[in-house]
């Protein structure tokens, strides 16, 4: 087969090696992070940007050839990349999301997965003309869910907890699980090597035992070692990170040396095992292993797609694009919806779960693979197993990564609202009345705090409540479906605040998350006072801490929610600006503070003199 020729002439000695190392560095760690920024901002899935940029530094304009420039490592590479981007995914599966999804979590990695494989095989055969050999190892391959795009979309999505648990769990579990189908598939019609006296089923029965009973002896030890060693502070905090994904590599490698793929179990089952044995401080490990993944994951889409070759883009053909819409439109939705019959969950998740099935990384390593393996051992059609895997992530990725979201929000699946969610911790009075006006002028909020007296009123005026300590686990959980926005800590404490702030900065943003202004005027300090990185942003113009708002507020001051553009009122104070497009703005003397657009509205904070502004009667304000 043809391959793609960069020239390079004119470069001196070790010049060309050095050349096509530095054009890869700079195509595929460049490229994917501007491709993430990009896609961020106009707010479509990374994965789409990523595949064009691989294809287009690829295929097209040869500016990078990964199998040439890495050369026999390139494979390992990526094997040892995915293997930290399973476990890190293995890390965000918790056994407490199976009180409220396991049964359909059940359905979908034991019952979906070989209905899936059965009819990605049929397709195969009947429409894509492949022969059974070749056929059975796409359905084996097809059967999984890459990690390495659910995890993605489920970020941006806002799914209800429940759902996102099912593709979560499925993308996760199946992954492992497929790429060792497919290995068994493939061993089985090369033929399996096998001592005296052993016949080839009995030999491939002890070949998988051993594989996958090393990778999940590894996994679980691994985890109770970390967890014994981290809670005994036997690791200094600078090594724990490095300790983690070293023994993630190891639960990889060493399972590969016995069976191919086995190293994705042990990878998996390592996160899993770790994840629910609850280690202090493994959240923020977490986070620094979420930024590795965003880099890995950006690098390997990139890689895999700019490795394609035209003449294999040149295979694809008039079956090759029926099999995809098969797959698409036919084994997946019928696999889902067998699987689940008699289950708990309702028609519109059955219909949701099957239809967003994106493939990813391990797919297309694996078909790399298998494709060269079935064709030297004699398989006609092995060659088109990789090409035809290509199309189906392409089309996965592309159709239900823009769908997702919307076929959400249709089937009432989503947490997502048009206008940002505000969640407040502390129900002051004060607290109370504001979250009220801006609950009846639209805007979703939640009021937090442990005292349930204190969260009365707002219940009463139908304002979303949550009763819990804002740093424990059970808030955690109560959040999950409903994931705030922006978040301000407006109790007495300014500590606490602060600690708030901290806790939660990590996950949503540290340019949203605010605290009252502090009572004592060192609080700020540039030199001695708290640092901007562990507080939050001040509300307001940084003279209202909570005794001035209290005070005021027993004064007869009242919010209102009025046009941005109402002008200024003596003694009105603006808090917060809602946008036309539903963002929400809190004004603080850490912002630039920006003029409101025609249609933008503010939370007003006014005193009890200034007559009542023209607002609609769904507006009108709460006295106290």
């Amino acid at each position: 087969m043809k391959r793609r020729t960069v020239a390079t002439t004119g470069l001196p000695g070790g010049g060309w090696m050095e050349h096509g190392l530095a054009t890869a560095v700079l195509c595929i760690v460049g490229g994917g992070i501007a491709a993430q920024v990009l896609a961020a901002r106009l707010r479509i899935p990374a994965i789409v940007l990523l595949l064009a940029l691989g294809f287009l530094v690829g295929p097209v304009l040869g500016l990078l050839h990964p199998s040439r420039d890495f050369g026999e490592n390139l494979r390992p590479l990526i094997g040892l990349a995915v293997a930290i981007v399973v476990f890190e995914g293995g890390l965000a599966l918790d056994f407490r999301e199976l009180r409220a999804s396991g049964e359909g979590v059940l359905r979908l990695t034991a019952f979906a997965l070989p209905i899936n494989f059965v009819l990605g095989t049929l397709a195969a055969h009947l429409i894509g003309g492949m022969m059974w050999g070749p056929a059975s190892v796409f359905g084996a391959i097809l059967v999984v869910t890459g990690p390495t795009v659910i995890l993605p979309l489920l970020r941006h999505a806002c799914l209800e907890r429940r759902s996102a648990a099912f593709l979560k769990w499925e993308a996760i579990v199946n992954d492992p699980v497929g790429a060792i189908l497919t290995a068994v598939v493939i061993e089985i019609l090369v033929g399996v090597p096998h001592g005296a006296g052993e016949t080839p089923a009995v030999a491939l029965a002890l070949h998988l035992a051993e594989g996958v009973l090393v990778a999940g002896g590894l996994g679980v030890g691994f985890a109770l070692l970390v967890a014994w060693a981290f809670r005994r502070d036997l690791v200094p905090e600078t090594l724990k990170t490095p300790v983690l994904l070293a023994l993630a590599l190891v639960a990889y490698v060493v399972p590969n040396l016995l069976m191919h793929e086995a190293g994705l179990i042990g990878a998996t089952v390592f996160g899993i095992a770790l994840a629910n044995r609850h280690v202090p401080g493994l959240g923020e490990l977490r986070r620094f292993k979420e930024a590795l993944v965003v880099l890995l994951v950006s690098c390997l889409f990139v890689v895999l797609t700019a490795d394609l070759d035209l003449g294999v883009l040149g295979k694809l053909s008039l079956p090759i694009l029926a099999l995809t819409a098969a797959v698409l439109f036919t084994v997946r939705p019928a696999a889902i919806w067998l699987a689940t019959l008699g289950s708990d969950l309702s028609r519109r998740e059955r219909l949701f779960v099957g239809w967003i099935g994106p493939r990813g990384i391990v797919a297309a390593a694996v078909a790399g693979l298998a494709g060269p393996r079935l064709s030297e051992a004699g398989y006609a059609g092995g060659d088109l197993i990789q090409p035809t895997v290509f199309a189906v992530i392409v089309a996965t990725v592309i159709l239900h990564g823009f769908s997702l979201g919307p076929l959400a929000r249709r089937l009432g699946l989503s947490t997502a609202a048009e206008t940002q969610r505000l969640a407040v911790v502390g129900a002051s009075p004060w607290a109370s009345d504001m979250v009220i006006a801006l609950h009846r002028a639209g805007v979703p909020v939640v009021l937090i705090d442990t005292y349930p007296g204190a969260l009365q009123a707002a219940r009463d005026a139908g304002v979303p409540t949550l009763q819990a300590e804002l740093l424990s686990r059970h808030a955690e959980e109560g959040l999950a479906d409903h994931p705030p926005d922006h978040m301000l800590a407006a109790t007495r404490d300014e500590l606490y605040n602060a600690l708030v702030c901290t806790r939660l900065a990590p996950e949503i943003g540290r340019e949203r998350v605010y605290q009252l202004a502090p009572s004592a005027d060192h609080f700020l300090h540039e030199d001695t006072g708290v640092s901007r990185d562990t507080r939050g942003k001040v509300l307001g113009d940084g003279k209202f801490d909570f005794d001035a708002l209290a005070g005021r507020h027993e004064a007869g001051w009242r919010f209102e929610v009025v046009p941005a553009n109402t002008g200024s009122q003596t003694d009105a104070v603006a808090l917060l600006i809602i946008k036309t497009d539903g963002a929400v703005e809190l004004l603080s003397v850490d912002n630039e503070r920006a003029s409101p657009d025609e249609g933008d509205r503010m939370l007003a904070f006014a005193a009890p003199n200034i007559p009542r502004l023209d607002i609609a009667e769904e507006e009108s304000p709460v006295h106290a």
